[in-house]
């Protein structure tokens, strides 16, 4: 079929336009030989030179061929009207369905391909010489063989239809494939818009605080603003560094772009480095508390590898938590914990304290005052997307908690972490 847009490769290397031509040569010759045997044909009308006038005809439909695409209603039209001289060369009382079958192909082929407007004057135009010639030899008295020109009419309908249908489906694909781009694309932006978020928010938290207390004992305890200033120097290089290998991982790296070897190295370091995880949770607790918001880490469970994508949401869920108690609580201190089960790993950030009750930026416990940040919306995407649960809410002391479960798949149940023991309760401060 010569529709389809996937062919066999003997197949491909011929032209619809060639297969067009072969099929009128064969129904015309097939037809001629019929009309030889019989003898019975009545023309209705006597062409002189009827002999040459299948030569003529060839010349039309090899015509045809090539305008198929730019100028297909033309095409049908040559088809057409090299059919009817044919038929009337022949001697031939009406229109045979199988020598109007190359009219139904190219019909069909022009319905699949063209927009409805030109399919359906191309329709028009296949049935009009069909009702055309019938009527012409209705009126010349000649005898009436209903019966062929409804056949040919009705193949003629089902070829439009076939193509209306094959042009209906492609568009119904090609609307898929648009919409299933626009989704990856909205997935990944807001892949990027939560990497982004976490990653800037937890550091930009950090350098702030420890700018702020620089500033405080400047004058009185240098040595701590030394080491304050350090914490803001450490906490912007790894965001700059992150958001290297972020902004990286989104185009393709040419170190032969790069300006010079050692800057291209440096680059690459920077896209390899792999993404965070519950490893990196115990770095994450000190750089905090470093800052002045006191994290307790505890573990239970038997703690295995986790798939990366499992790791990495459970610690940017964390790391989101965290941040929230560093900009949002009164009380500078809470406890996160790391349970691990057969089926599933639960995360939970808890900040016992009471709530700050001004109106400034701070909410319950930690917790983002309404309205304001993207931070619970990216916890939730990312527990979504692993199909796991997320609740957050205030406590009844006044204090907030966010915990996220996360379901496992059935080999991470199986795999075991080969790592040293740990204690079941870390506190850092």
């Amino acid at each position: 079929m010569w529709i389809s847009r996937a062919r066999p490769a003997y197949l491909a290397r011929v032209s619809p336009g060639s297969w067009m031509v072969l099929l009128w040569f064969a129904v015309t010759a097939y037809t001629v030989f019929e009309q030889t045997q019989t003898r019975h044909g009545i023309s209705v009308l006597t062409l002189p030179f009827g002999d040459k006038v299948n030569e003529v005809v060839a010349v039309l439909a090899v015509l045809a061929a090539g305008r198929r695409r730019r100028r297909p209603l033309t095409a049908l039209a040559l088809l057409l009207f090299g059919t009817v001289l044919s038929v009337m060369a022949m001697a031939v009382a009406d229109i045979p369905l199988l020598q109007y079958l190359v009219v139904d192909v190219a019909l069909c082929y022009l319905a699949a391909t063209r927009p409805a407007r030109t399919s359906v004057t191309a329709g028009a135009l296949a049935l009009g010489t069909l009702l055309g010639y019938s009527g012409l030899r209705a009126l010349s008295g000649m005898p009436d063989y209903g019966s062929t020109t409804v056949t040919a009419a009705l193949a003629t309908v089902i070829a439009w239809l076939i193509g209306h249908a094959v042009r209906q489906d492609h568009r119904h694909s090609e609307a898929l494939r648009e919409k299933a781009t626009e989704q990856a694309i909205t997935s990944e932006r807001l892949r990027i818009a939560r990497e982004l978020h976490d990653l800037v928010a937890h550091n930009i938290g950090i350098v702030a605080l420890q700018a702020g207390a620089a500033r405080r004992v400047f004058d009185t305890q240098p040595v701590r603003a030394k080491a304050a200033l350090g914490e803001v120097e450490t906490a912007g290089r790894e965001t700059l560094a992150g958001l290297r290998r972020l902004l990286g991982a989104l185009r393709e790296a040419d170190s032969a772009e790069a300006a010079n070897p050692t800057e291209a190295a440096d680059l690459a370091d920077e896209q390899s480095a792999p993404m965070p995880g519950l490893d990196d949770l115990a770095g994450l607790a000190a750089t905090t508390s470093a800052a002045g918001v006191r994290v307790e880490l505890a573990w239970s469970g038997p703690r295995r590898r986790l798939p990366p994508e499992i790791e990495l949401s459970a610690y940017r869920i964390v790391q989101e938590a965290v941040t929230n108690v560093t900009r949002h609580a009164e009380v500078r201190s809470c406890r996160v914990s790391v349970h691990y089960e057969e089926a599933e790993l639960t995360v939970g950030v808890v900040n016992p304290g009471p709530a700050a009750t001004g109106t400034g930026s701070r909410g319950s416990g930690g917790g983002p005052v309404a309205g304001h940040g993207y931070g619970i919306v990216g916890m939730r995407e990312r527990v979504g997307l692993l199909h796991g649960e997320l609740r957050v809410g205030p406590l009844p002391d006044g204090g907030f908690r966010v915990s996220a479960r996360l379901p496992l798949p059935p080999e991470a149940a199986r795999t075991s972490r080969p790592s040293e023991p740990r204690p079941v309760l870390e506190a850092t401060r």
